[in-house]
Order: structure tokens, then sequence, then C-alpha cells
């Protein structure tokens, strides 16, 4: 009875990390076509039938997007619009989570189930009113444009929220009696306790607003304001699609991305382990 049980373990562990492993390949397949794109040269691209990897490798392709675009522009413009907003947002959401998660206020519940009917609505409904706001005011083709209606974030509010209500009242309620003020306490014994969150948070932000397309699009009319996203867009004609350049692009474009979650992995996982939701 004992062999079978171990049996039958030993068997479901081999079956569930072989689904592990198929579920893994076949997300990371796209990533590795993406980069094996990037090294061929047009011919094997365009080839029948496609091969993965290429007989041929090139680097014509990452030559020609710094010969082609304003590379380094557009990189700069994404790092200010992405990690501007991403530092801001992390400073305004987390004090508005703090207060929701830590104070006593007479309508706190009508303000979180505000910021939660924000997570309902589609960004497509405020897109026009909030570029007649941003017309009137001057703020097309800007950094300010691009980076004030993205200050804060109802979703991040609310991730941060979940995650202050399970840290303990004791630690702030000793800090008041030492007479610690209320943002005291908020920027020197709260915060560092969220640090796992704010850099899965963090991660969001940054990665959202660096891949985003639609926004800056709209916002950016000229190069000198236009981010890596908006600027991948020119190797995609009506008629023909440069997919050599636009692979190599999209990996230049990615490897930040990349690099951050490396370095963050281990909080990463960790501020979603323990951001219950209450």
């Amino acid at each position: 009875m004992g062999q079978d049980n171990r049996g039958l373990r030993l068997t479901w562990r081999i079956l569930t990390t072989a689904i592990g492993l198929a579920i893994a390949l076949a997300m990371l397949f796209p990533l590795v076509w993406m980069v094996a794109t990037s090294l061929k040269p047009e011919s094997e691209i365009v080839s029948f039938p496609p091969k993965l990897l290429p007989t041929t490798f090139t680097l014509d392709n990452y030559t020609g997007v710094w010969e082609r675009l304003p590379f380094t522009r557009l990189f700069l413009n994404t790092v200010v619009f992405a990690g501007t907003v991403t530092v801001c947002s992390l400073l305004f959401d987390s004090m508005t989570a703090y207060a929701l998660a830590r104070l006593r206020f007479r309508g706190k519940g009508v303000v979180f189930v505000l910021v939660l009917v924000l997570l309902m609505v589609p960004f497509q409904v405020t897109l026009i009113p909030l570029y007649d706001l941003l017309a009137h005011l001057g703020w097309i083709n800007t950094f300010q444009g691009l980076i004030v209606p993205r200050l804060t974030n109802a979703f991040g509010i609310f991730f941060l929220r979940q995650f202050l209500l399970s840290i303990p009242r004791d630690l702030e309620d000793a800090a008041r009696v030492d007479g610690a003020s209320e943002f005291r306490i908020y920027w020197r014994i709260v915060m560092p306790l969220a640090v796992p969150a704010l850099l899965t948070l963090g991660l969001f932000h940054f990665m959202y607003n660096w891949n985003d397309l639609l926004w800056p699009l709209i916002i950016s009319q000229d190069a000198s304001r236009q981010t890596l996203p908006a600027g991948l867009a020119l190797f995609m004609g009506q008629h023909v699609v440069e997919y050599g350049p636009l692979m190599a692009a999209s990996v230049m474009t990615l490897l930040p991305v990349v690099v951050f979650f490396i370095i963050i992995q281990r909080r990463f996982v960790a501020g979603v382990a323990t951001t219950g939701i209450r």
C-alpha cells in the first residue's frame, strides 16, 4: 500500500512538472521567436516554411534601428515618462493607501468605494475629456501632459491598501505614544515594512507605462516627445511590415523591464504573496 502511494506521488510529480514545463515553454516561445527573428536577414524572415533559428546570424537589424530611428531620444523620453510616473505614483498611491488602511476618518468607506469604481472605468471612456482638458491647458506634446494624468492609479491605491491592512497596528500605536507625527509613522515605520509591495507595484507601473502605446501616441505629436512603443510603430506601414528592425527594436525595448524584474524578483514574489484581499 505504501509503495503504491509513493508511486502515485512520483507519477503526479512527474506529470505536474511536465505540464509546468510545457506551459513555460509555450509562454516563452514568442520571446524566443522575437529574439531569433531579430538576428535573421530579411530573406530568412519572409521565407517559407519559417524556421525558428536563423541559418545566418546578422546584427544589421540592430544597426538599422539606430540609423532609422532617433533611438536614444525615444529611449530617454520613455525613461523620463515611465520613471517619473512610477516614482510619483508610488508616493501618492502609498499616501492614499495609508490613509484608507490605517487612519479613521468620516467618509473613508465612501472614498474606498469610489476607488473601486475607478478600477472598473475603462481608460478609453475618459480619454477624450482628458485630451480636451490638456489641450485647453496647452499641455499637448509636453512631458507634463504625458506624466501628470498618470501620477496616481486606482489599482495602486487598492493594492497597497490591501498590503497595509496586514501590518500590525502595535508599531504605529507605540510610535504615537512616543510622540511621532502621522507623517513620521507613515515614512519611517509603515513604508519600510511595505517595501515588497512597493517594489511589486513599481514593477507594474513601470512595465505598464514603458509599454504603453495609446497614451503617448495621442499626446506626443513629434519625435521630441514620443516614446519607444510609438517609435516602433514607424516600422509597420499600411502594406509592409519590416519585421527584422521591428523585432530588434522590440528586444532592446524589452531589456530594461527584464533587468528591473531580475533585480526585484524575490521582493516581487513576496509582495504578491502577502497582498491579500480583505
